[in-house]
């Protein structure tokens, strides 16, 4: 995963700025965290949707490659709920796959912010190519 992490620091998840916290490669299950900066915010001042779309993006894929580290996949379908708003502070997002088939895997999601506050959660489909 550190190789993974260190590989994708030039790509969007680096321009997030996103880190892994914890990753069970058994249970096909991922934490990172993002620590909410200016360029996270909307012009209400709350952290924009698309950031929060794209964490969970993340995460789940991470997830489907911790479960399936031979194979790629891609994301087919992101549901995401936003369930309250947050302005600042360290965002942690957990994701698992809660099923598989040979060509398609099944994540969920959430987001919650410093005081454990829910403010996303998700599902998405991955089709293994």
């Amino acid at each position: 995963m550190n190789r993974l992490s260190a590989a994708a620091e030039q790509t969007f998840w680096g321009y997030l700025g996103c880190r892994i916290v914890s990753a069970d490669e058994r249970a096909g299950r991922i934490v990172i965290s993002l620590d909410v900066k200016p360029h996270h915010l909307n012009l209400l001042g709350i952290i924009h949707g698309g950031v929060l779309s794209s964490l969970l993006d993340n995460a789940m894929g991470l997830a489907v490659m911790l479960a399936r580290p031979e194979e790629k996949a891609v994301t087919t379908n992101l549901n995401v709920h936003f369930v309250s708003s947050l302005r600042e502070g360290t965002l942690l997002v957990t994701a698992e796959v809660v099923h598989q088939s040979r060509r398609m895997i099944t994540c969920t999601g959430s987001i919650h912010g410093d005081g454990g506050q829910l403010t996303a959660m998700g599902t998405g489909s991955f089709r293994v190519i």
